[in-house]
C-alpha cells in the first residue's frame, strides 16, 4: 500500500483531455469542476511553484488595493482553497466574507483551513450568482474571470450584484496582444506547466491547462474592451512576472444602463 507521501506525488491519472472541453460553457465547467477536484491537494503547492513563490504576494496587493470601508460585503469567486477570502476577513474584520467556488475538494480545504468567524464558503458557479442585486461592497477573485465557464455572463452577474460604489479586483495570467508574443508566452506557460504536470500527475496537459485557457481569452485590450462593454471602468491596473500576470481594479460605470 501507498503511505500519504506517495499518493500525493503520483495520484491517480486525470483523463479528460481539454479539447473541445474548453469551447462551451458547459463543458468547460465541467471540465473545470473534475480538473481543479483532481489538483486541490496540490493547488496551495502549485500556484507558488509556477509563480516562483511570488503568488501570495500578488494576491496581498490584490486585496491592499481594495478601498477601505467599515462592514463590508465581500465575495470571492473561484476561492479556491480561500487564500485571499482569509485576507479579505483580516482587512474587514467586521464585514462579512463569502468564498465561492464550483468544487468542493477545493472548499473542504478552505474551510479547513479558516480560522476567520466572519467568513462563509459556497459552493456555486461563478456564472451563476445567487446574490441579489447591488449586495455586493468588494468582488475579487485570483485567476477566476479566465477559468469562467462564460466570461461575458460573469461579468454581467459581478455588475448586478456589485454596489453602485462597489469594486471588483481581478488577478489572472495576463495574454499580450501580438501573435508573436502570445506564442511565445504560449509555449513558456506550455513547457513549465507541463514539467510539474508530469512531476507530480504524471500527466502534462493538467496544468497546460492554464495556456490552453489563456490561448482561448482576451488579450490585454480586448479585456478592457468586454469589461467596458459590461459596465466596468478599469480604475488601475499593474503587471507582474514580465507582463505574465495582471491586477486588475474594476469600479461600475455610474451611467451604466441595467
Amino acid at each position: 500500500m501507498q503511505n500519504d507521501t506517495s499518493r500525493w506525488f503520483w495520484p491517480r491519472r486525470f483523463k479528460l483531455k481539454m479539447g473541445h472541453h474548453l469551447d462551451s460553457p458547459e463543458t468547460k465547467r465541467i471540465y473545470n469542476e473534475q480538473i481543479f477536484s483532481e489538483i486541490a491537494p496540490r493547488y496551495d503547492f502549485i500556484t507558488r511553484a509556477l509563480s516562483f513563490w511570488q503568488d501570495s504576494s500578488w494576491k496581498r496587493d490584490l486585496v491592499d488595493a481594495l478601498p477601505a470601508r467599515p462592514q463590508p460585503f465581500c465575495l470571492d469567486l473561484a476561492c479556491g482553497t480561500g487564500d485571499i477570502t482569509r485576507l479579505l476577513a483580516r482587512k474587514y474584520p467586521w464585514g462579512d466574507v463569502v468564498g465561492l467556488d464550483i468544487t468542493e475538494p477545493m472548499l473542504a480545504l478552505a474551510r479547513a483551513h479558516n480560522a476567520q468567524g466572519n467568513v462563509q464558503f459556497v459552493n456555486q458557479d461563478m456564472s451563476r450568482l445567487a446574490f441579489d442585486p447591488a449586495t455586493a461592497d468588494i468582488v475579487s477573485g485570483g485567476y477566476a474571470l479566465r477559468n469562467a465557464p462564460d466570461l461575458a455572463r460573469t461579468l454581467e452577474g459581478i455588475h448586478r450584484v456589485l454596489k453602485p460604489d462597489g469594486v471588483a479586483a481581478f488577478l489572472d495570467f495576463s495574454k499580450p496582444a501580438g501573435r508573436a508574443a502570445q506564442r511565445l508566452q504560449y509555449w513558456i506557460l506550455k513547457i513549465w506547466t507541463g514539467f510539474w504536470g508530469l512531476l507530480l500527475h504524471r500527466n502534462h496537459e493538467i496544468y497546460a491547462y492554464i495556456a490552453e485557457s489563456l490561448h482561448r481569452f482576451p488579450d490585454r485590450e480586448e479585456l478592457r474592451g468586454v469589461v467596458d462593454g459590461k459596465g466596468f471602468t478599469v480604475v488601475s491596473s499593474r503587471r507582474y512576472f514580465f507582463g505574465f500576470v495582471e491586477l486588475l481594479v474594476l469600479k461600475p460605470k455610474q451611467d451604466s444602463p441595467e
